[in-house]
């Protein structure tokens, strides 16, 4: 376990080194990858030597990110003095590859706002009441006075907005609407982020959430809804990065369900869940800590072993007794 460390603390390991590598999660999302743009920027700014790695290329649906065709799959060892992660609630989310590239490294800083970040590291910096990792981010280069270049000025707001569900969620705070208003007084197009981010799909998502819908089930007291993704009709769309994101708040707004659940066979018989709660009472990281995985109390995921079903089966008899401990007065 690292030890904390405050703006200052960090603006000192900056100026202290040269050069540096960002990191963030394996299937990275737009808090991820808004993250390390917008942070290599503004290193870059300082006069910094950065590069940007992340074990799995940049999905397709935040490709328009300037800044973001910066980032590199790994490829043998980076030279690193510091490596800095992002968004990752514990090491072994940053990849096999990643961690190779930048084993030799001499100082590790964890950047987060994971409720469940494990503190690796040689120094962290967590802050849960952020809404995204990005708003922390926000608050250090404000507090030191760092510059804030265009580029990362955008990257910080696709991962404030991907990360509050579009200000929709309840993670979205007065602080948060208070950076987006500074962002949008520096520049920032709001119209032409909201428009690719929400409103500029390929066909395949739209085939994807046809089948998605085709397997949706709900418990008997409408209380938990889900729906499965199998391998095959993944391939059968030809399902890429970042096509499923977003699509489970189909699941979340219906009405009377306390959590919802999207459950998808991934590579080497493993199965991903992840898990949205609307009721602050059922906490769904709790409920994926049942499976070695954690997130927020409303936002949370995990991984187990399958088969599928078995891998619902098993989801369900946790979720039903969360819910039913939480909420005992909606009980039948």
């Amino acid at each position: 376990m690292g030890q904390p460390i405050t703006a200052a603390g960090f603006a000192e390991i900056v100026s202290a080194h040269e050069r540096f590598v960002l990191l963030s999660h394996t299937r990275p999302d737009g808090d991820a990858i808004g993250s390390e743009v917008a942070l290599k920027a503004v290193l870059e700014a300082l006069g910094k030597s950065v590069r940007a790695l992340n074990e799995d290329r940049v999905p397709d649906n935040l490709a328009f990110m300037a800044g973001s065709e910066g980032i590199e799959e790994p490829a043998g060892p980076a030279e690193a003095e510091v490596v800095i992660a992002l968004d990752t609630a514990n090491r072994e989310r940053l990849g096999e590859k990643c961690l190779e590239a930048v084993r030799a490294a001499e100082i590790w800083v964890n950047i987060d706002h994971h409720i469940s970040n494990e503190e690796y590291g040689d120094h962290f910096l967590i802050d849960s009441g952020a809404a995204a990792t990005a708003e922390v981010l926000y608050g250090l280069i404000c507090e030191l006075g760092w510059p804030l270049p265009e580029v990362a000025r955008d990257a910080l707001y696709i991962g404030l907005s991907t990360d509050t569900g579009s200000f929709q969620y309840s993670n979205t705070t007065g602080r948060t609407h208070e950076m987006a208003a500074d962002l949008v007084r520096r520049g920032l197009d709001v119209a032409y982020a909201t428009a690719r981010l929400y409103h500029d799909y390929p066909f395949r998502r739209v085939a994807l959430l046809q089948a998605l819908l085709e397997t949706m089930q709900v418990t008997g007291d409408g209380r938990i809804a889900w729906w499965t993704l199998s391998g095959e009709t993944k391939d059968r769309i030809g399902m890429q990065a970042g096509d499923s994101e977003g699509l489970i708040d189909v699941l979340r707004a219906i009405r009377g369900v306390v959590v919802c659940a999207f459950v998808e066979e991934i590579a080497d018989g493993k199965i991903r869940l992840s898990l949205r709660s609307k009721d602050p009472a059922v906490n769904v990281c709790e409920i994926c800590a049942h499976f070695g995985g954690g997130g927020h109390a409303l936002a949370a995921g995990a991984r187990t072993g399958g088969p599928l079903e078995d891998a619902v089966q098993r989801l369900l008899a946790v979720a039903a007794d969360a819910v039913e401990a939480a909420l005992p007065e909606l009980k039948e």
